[in-house]
């Protein structure tokens, strides 16, 4: 068994000129952590999640390399994060979304394709090496799915 066998090949995509706004809107509906971003022709791009909006509402002095380690001196109410967020809701997802994200390949083994998904503790995409394209996209619950219909 591979990586292919696992994957939802129809996952939901963003385009990286998709707005922050109709990104949330894909991740809170479905309860998405993370969606994968592709270019027009469906190259693989990316993805935006749930810590790209984690990332758009904390202080840069916290997001930022050697940044602050501790912001218990900062006082903000959901209602000053929501209207951070807000003022960002018709910028393109490409400001914010990952690039270095870790994929695997089509016939990359079962107990390979668990172990990155282990490591990386979300979905993972699963790219075609030769031509950079989006086949699918592996969830823990498409894994525990598989896994819990099997015959022993």
């Amino acid at each position: 068994m591979t990586a292919i066998s696992l994957m939802d090949p129809s996952p939901t995509v963003l385009k990286p000129t998709d707005t922050i706004s109709t990104a949330i809107q894909e991740i809170m509906q479905h309860r998405y952590r993370q969606v994968p971003v592709v270019a027009e022709d469906g190259s693989f791009l990316g993805v935006f999640g749930v810590n790209c909006l984690l990332k758009l509402v904390l202080p840069k002095a916290a997001i930022m390399e050697k940044g602050l380690t501790s912001l218990s001196f900062v006082y903000e109410t959901l209602g000053d994060l929501h209207q951070r967020l807000k003022g960002m809701e018709h910028e393109p997802i490409s400001i914010c979304m990952k690039q270095d994200v870790e994929i695997v390949a089509p016939d990359t083994s079962l107990v390979e394709t668990l172990l990155v998904l282990y490591r990386n503790r979300t979905s993972i995409p699963v790219v075609d090496p030769e031509n950079n394209k989006l086949l699918g996209m592996i969830s823990y619950w498409d894994v525990g799915e598989k896994i819990l219909s099997a015959k022993g």
